[in-house]
């Protein structure tokens, strides 16, 4: 009985997820309350508030899922075969594509993540350190190989996500679109150059 009560309990929250998340897409975080929510599950919004005990709550909730998508995927290039550079480009142009598809292209998503940015919440924190481990995962793996020159492995994760930062940031990714500056390609390029052992970089 504890089982089907466990299981039901996550089901239900996984329904007002997939819920709110829609209805922040349609009608903006702002503009949709708790009461809204409700209303589409047919159920009370005390019962919602026995999930999630405020609105702030449930978007953290989307805001988890949305990065969560993203962490996955890095993971999982982080650990396919191939050359460390190689791997590198391709996880920071897909996180570059999946951001920019989240958020920048859906306005109303783009108000949500904004807000979570402004209050810095603890899952975005969460977030930009994984993304960052993630990435000094094929760094380490480069320099083992000898593929890439590192001296200071946490440092050199630090720098290759700053350097992204532009194209990784959903905020920054909107500003600087029509903004001049290098391209993905090209400041990937800068990345891996300066993580290559010297000889090789010119």
């Amino acid at each position: 009985m504890t089982l089907i009560s466990e299981h039901s309990e996550t089901d239900t929250r996984e329904r007002i997820l997939v819920v709110a998340e829609r209805l922040f897409r349609q009608i903006g975080y702002q503009k949709t309350t708790v009461a809204d929510i409700a209303k589409e599950l047919r159920m009370s919004p005390a019962n919602v508030y026995r999930f999630f005990d405020s609105k702030k709550s449930i978007h953290e909730g989307v805001a988890r899922g949305l990065m969560g998508e993203v962490e996955i995927e890095a993971q999982r290039i982080a650990r396919s075969e191939g050359p460390a550079a190689a791997r590198l480009r391709e996880m920071m142009t897909t996180i570059n594509r999946m951001n920019t598809e989240r958020y920048v292209g859906d306005s109303k998503l783009h108000e949500m993540v904004e807000i979570a940015m402004q209050e810095d919440w603890e899952v975005c924190v969460a977030h930009m350190e994984l993304i960052a481990r993630i990435i000094g995962e094929v760094i380490a793996q480069g320099a083992a190989s000898g593929e890439f020159e590192v001296k200071d492995l946490q440092l050199a994760s630090l720098c290759a996500c700053t350097a992204m930062m532009r194209f990784f940031h959903p905020q920054m990714i909107a500003q600087c679109a029509t903004k001049p500056g290098p391209t993905i390609d090209q400041m990937i390029d800068f990345v891996i150059a300066a993580l290559s052992p010297r000889a090789r970089a010119n």
